[in-house]
C-alpha cells in the first residue's frame, strides 16, 4: 500500500457525472456532502468521475468551486461514453489516468455500476492487476435493473438489453471478485453479491445529519396529530420511473380509495414517468386526491414535508437500496411497502414500517388496516423514529471510512 506516513488519500471513483455549462462546472449537491463527509475520515481525496456537457444548470446540483477545500480535494475527470465502441475508443487514456491515481492514493474505492462507461470497474481491474487492495460499493444490483427496463422495450432494443443484463451480471461478479472488500449498501445488494466478495460487508448511505432526526418535542406533536378523522397523509420522493413501481403505486392507492381510505397523497420527483402518471391519476379520477408535483428543489421544504407524513408509500420493483428509505426513518415516517431484504433489515430491530407482498392489493390492505386503526399507527411512528435514529451521514460515512482501513 502507497501509505506515505500518517497521510490517507482516498481515491473515489464514481458513476455520478460533473456536468459543465458555460464554463461552470456542477456536482449533485447530496455528492457534495458525502465528499466533505469523507474528508472527515481521510487527510485528502481524489475524485474521478465521468463529465458530460450540457445547455443549462441540472436541478440537484451545486457549483463545485468554493464547496469543497481545493488542497484537499483533486477533481479529475473522464470521458462519459455508454456505448462499447465509444468506452473502447475512449479506454486507453482513461485506464492511464486511473493507474496514475491510484499509484497517488492509499484508499481506492469504486462505486461500479453498468457496462459500456464504467470507469469505476476498469479502475478495479487495475487496482487487481497492480495488487492493490481496493473496496468495490454498491448501491443496487444493476444488470436486475437493466434486465427489468428491458421488459418495457420491444423488439431489438429488448433483445439488447436483455443481453447487456446477462453480460453484465457476469461482470459485476467479475470484479467483485478481484476486489479485498465488499461495501454492499443495503441488505437487497447484500444479498445479491455477498457470496461473490472476499469480504462482504452490510453498509448503508444516507446524507442527513443528526440535526435532521426528527426532534422530540416535533415527534410527540406528530403523534397526537394521527387522529381518527384526518385523512391519511402519503408520501414517496423518488423519479418517477418503472423500476420505482409508479403504477403500481398508483393502482395502491385506488384499490385503498374503492376500500373506503380517505388520504391525500403526494409523489415527489420528476422522471421519464411523470406525464403518464398523472394523465392516469385523471383517468382515475382521483386528481383531488393523488398529485405529482415534480422535483422538491427546496430541501428544507422536503424534509419538513416527510416529517409531517404519515406513511412513506414505495413499490419497488428491483434490488436497490435507496436513500428515502432512511430519510422517511430519520423523520419518523413509518416505510410500508413491498418487502425485500433492504426494507426488512431497516426495520428489523423495532418495526417501523409494514411490508407486503408486491401486491397492489396486499399494499392497500395494509394502508386500510392503518386507515382504520390510527393507534396502530401512532405507535408506527415512534418505531420508526427509533428505527432510523443511527443512520446519519457521520455515522455511516465513519463506519464505511473504518472498514476501508481495517480490510483496504
Amino acid at each position: 500500500m502507497n501509505n506515505r506516513g500518517s497521510t490517507t488519500t482516498l481515491l473515489l471513483v464514481l458513476p455520478l457525472p460533473i456536468w459543465r455549462c458555460d464554463g461552470i462546472l456542477y456536482l449533485d449537491t447530496q455528492a457534495l456532502n458525502g465528499l466533505r463527509m469523507w474528508l472527515k475520515n481521510f487527510n485528502r481525496l481524489i475524485l474521478c468521475v465521468p463529465q458530460i456537457d450540457v445547455g443549462s444548470q441540472p436541478v440537484g446540483t451545486s457549483r463545485w468551486d468554493g464547496q469543497v477545500d481545493a488542497e484537499s480535494c483533486q477533481l479529475f475527470t473522464l470521458p462519459n461514453r455508454r456505448t462499447i465502441v465509444g468506452f473502447l475508443i475512449a479506454l486507453p487514456d482513461g485506464a492511464r489516468l486511473l493507474t496514475n491515481l491510484i499509484n497517488r492514493s492509499s484508499h481506492l474505492h469504486f462505486a461500479i455500476g453498468g457496462l459500456a462507461g464504467d470507469w469505476a470497474a476498469i479502475g478495479a481491474l487495475i487496482a487487481r492487476y497492480k495488487q492493490r487492495r481496493a473496496a468495490i460499493w454498491t448501491d443496487r444490483v444493476e444488470s436486475q435493473v437493466t434486465h427489468f427496463q428491458a421488459q418495457e422495450a420491444h423488439g431489438l432494443k429488448r433483445a439488447y438489453r436483455l443481453a447487456t443484463s446477462f453480460v453484465m451480471k457476469h461482470f459485476e461478479r467479475f470484479v467483485i471478485k478481484r476486489s479485498s472488500l465488499g461495501l454492499l449498501h443495503g441488505a437487497d445488494c447484500y444479498e445479491a453479491y455477498a457470496q461473490f466478495s472476499p469480504c462482504p460487508q452490510l453498509v448503508h448511505n444516507i446524507h442527513l445529519s443528526p440535526a435532521a432526526r426528527i426532534k422530540p418535542d416535533a415527534l410527540a406533536h406528530k403523534v397526537s396529530a394521527i387522529t381518527e378523522s384526518r385523512p391519511l397523509r402519503i408520501l414517496y420522493a423518488g423519479r418517477a420511473h418503472g423500476d420505482k413501481g409508479v403504477r403500481d403505486w398508483i393502482d395502491t392507492l385506488h384499490l385503498a380509495a374503492q376500500h373506503g381510505v380517505v388520504f391525500q397523497a403526494r409523489w415527489l420527483g420528476d422522471g421519464p414517468k411523470l406525464a403518464e402518471a398523472r394523465s392516469y391519476v385523471e383517468e382515475l379520477g382521483l386528481q383531488n386526491r393523488i398529485s405529482f408535483p415534480g422535483h422538491a428543489s427546496d430541501r428544507e421544504a422536503f424534509l419538513a414535508e416527510l416529517q409531517a407524513a404519515d406513511v412513506f408509500l414505495f413499490c419497488h420493483q428491483t434490488s436497490e437500496s435507496p436513500r428515502c428509505l432512511i430519510e422517511a426513518l430519520l423523520s419518523g415516517t413509518p416505510i410500508v411497502g413491498y418487502a425485500s431484504s433492504y426494507p426488512e433489515d431497516l426495520i428489523s430491530k423495532h418495526a417501523g414500517g409494514v411490508l407486503t407482498k408486491k401486491t397492489p392489493e396486499a399494499l392497500a390492505a395494509a394502508l386500510s388496516s392503518l386507515s382504520a386503526d390510527r393507534p396502530q399507527l401512532r405507535e408506527l411512528v415512534m418505531a420508526a423514529a427509533r428505527d432510523g435514529a443511527p443512520f446519519t451521514d457521520e455515522d455511516v460515512f465513519r463506519h464505511r471510512a473504518e472498514l476501508m482501513k481495517t480490510y483496504a
